[in-house]
């Protein structure tokens, strides 16, 4: 019942992510980049850098509470009432310190004028992303996953209405547009989701608890501390490069950043779908784990169609790379600049890609096996994994980016990401007793085989790229079930499931 459960909720949350979100990253936020360039005060690449700053220090927003928050209640859900009004208070309190932690930090790192300007945006705006996230685990911890879907992407469909408005109305002039207009535009986004999120989790609770209880304060905050450092250690393997290649390349690291951020940009497309994974799953395995219930079988069915969805779509992009990366940006530039167009840095953002794209298929899977361990409670393992892999990132960034610039940082994302996510599995087999044997492991590398030899040839055979893009995608959807990765049993059970939970 709980993988018919989990298979018809992820489906309709990949249903509307799918819908909105690879637009907002493919169309607005690739338009954006291809409008303003990457160099200068106000381009992508000093935005891109500034942002993974204010990412870094993400942590202080929230010091583990989400995540404490969302297993709690997925547990406990009666504490909703009386944790709700205290931990927002200290979700105000920790907005606060963030706010003058990272000007701080700003200043230290010679931030100024513009700069300051654009760190003060990225802020609120991380600020407002944290607030939606904690009423979303609320709703979350409850199971009220459709709720909880919906405003999954409500943000990101204002933000593309408002930026549709900007850039393609014929109102605002295109050549006045900067990057301020692009943040400002989600501040207004964030702030009316954040809303809709506020009145949705106070139809779900009864009499609220007003009292100001330190002790409970101190409490909360104790117990939130592992996810916390573990929250940090997870954001500094994976977005410190773009800071890196600004520090490292002192004469051309805002372009390099730049061209990090374009191979970067389908990444960050698929890791907004594949965190939702981690979205249902985590609170799924929460309440699964309290009430003894075999969990071999959920977490087989999460990881085939992770492999199914994110193994074919990564290998894909891989084959298909350089004609990706053309779309994006080579055919999209204005026509008076496409003769001046870099080609060699074309295939350094291709070749970036492909690096990055391994990454994220190894990266994916970790929101399986992490959220079981979290659910688990198991906070100790995860943090000693994730301080390997930021020890493991600045050491191989350290050598990497002088010498290979954009490429050797993602050629270390590569490692790391893969690194961390072997061992999470090593670890949640012991604790959990997972039981994926070679025979299970034989199957899933024979898909993967199979997808590979399959987008080569079709790749050789047509003449028109996304018609062979598109065969050899229909093709390996067919292989998904020929070797029955997900079978028919799993899709005809979503129209049939009933929630067990509610």
């Amino acid at each position: 019942m709980q993988n018919r459960f989990f298979v018809k909720n992820i489906l309709f949350l990949l249903f509307l992510n799918l819908l909105i979100k690879p637009f907002w990253v493919l169309g607005i936020d690739c338009e954006v980049q291809n409008l303003i360039g990457s160099g200068g005060e106000l381009g992508y690449g000093i935005y891109n850098s500034i942002f993974s700053l204010t990412f870094l220090f993400y942590i202080l927003l929230d010091l583990g509470i989400t995540n404490y928050n969302s297993r709690n209640i997925a547990q406990n859900s009666h504490l909703l009432s009386k944790y709700f009004f205290g931990i927002t208070q200290i979700k105000l309190f920790l907005s606060l310190l963030y706010g003058a932690v990272i000007f701080i930090v700003g200043l230290i790192l010679g931030f100024r004028g513009t700069s300051l300007t654009i760190l003060a945006w990225c802020g609120l705006n991380q600020v407002l992303l944290s607030l939606i996230l904690f009423m979303r685990s609320n709703i979350q911890g409850l199971l009220l996953f459709k709720a909880d879907s919906f405003l999954s992407i409500f943000d990101r469909l204002l933000a593309i209405a408002i930026c549709s408005v900007l850039l393609w109305s014929g109102l605002f002039p295109r050549e006045d547009f900067t990057i301020l207009w692009y943040l400002k535009a989600q501040t207004v986004a964030y702030a009316l989701t954040l809303v809709l999120a506020v009145f949705v989790v106070l139809r779900h609770t009864h009499k609220l608890s007003f009292k100001v209880n330190i002790p409970l304060f101190i409490a909360i905050l104790k117990q939130s501390m592992p996810y916390a450092l573990l929250v940090l250690l997870m954001s500094f393997y994976s977005r410190l490069e773009p800071i890196l290649l600004v520090k490292l390349l002192p004469d051309d690291g805002d372009i390099q950043s730049g061209i990090y951020a374009q191979a970067y940009r389908l990444f960050d497309a698929g890791n907004s779908i594949a965190f939702l994974f981690g979205v249902i799953l985590m609170p799924l395995f929460a309440s699964m784990i309290k009430k003894g219930e075999d969990l071999n079988s959920l977490v087989k069915v999460s990881f085939n169609i992770i492999v199914a969805l994110i193994g074919m779509a990564s290998i894909l992009c891989i084959i298909y790379s350089d004609e990706i990366m053309g779309l994006l940006y080579y055919t999209r530039l204005p026509s008076e600049t496409t003769e001046s167009y870099d080609l060699g840095s074309h295939q350094v953002v291709a070749h970036t890609f492909q690096f990055l794209m391994v990454s994220f298929f190894a990266f994916s899977t970790t929101y399986i096996f992490g959220a079981l361990l979290t659910a688990n409670g198991s906070l100790k393992q995860l943090n000693i994994i994730a301080a390997s892999g930021v020890i493991l990132n600045v050491l191989l960034n350290l050598f990497l980016i002088p010498i290979f610039k954009a490429e050797g940082a993602a050629c270390t994302s590569l490692c790391v990401q893969t690194f961390t996510a072997i061992i999470q599995f090593i670890v949640a087999k012991r604790i959990m007793k997972i039981n994926m044997d070679v025979k299970y492991w034989l199957h899933i590398i024979a898909f993967l085989l199979l997808t590979i030899v399959t987008g080569i040839l079709v790749k050789r055979i047509g003449t028109n790229w996304m018609l062979s893009f598109g065969v050899s995608l229909a093709i390996n959807f067919g292989l998904v079930f020929a070797t029955r990765l997900v079978g028919f049993n799993d899709v005809l059970a979503l129209f049939k499931a009933r929630r067990k939970n509610e």
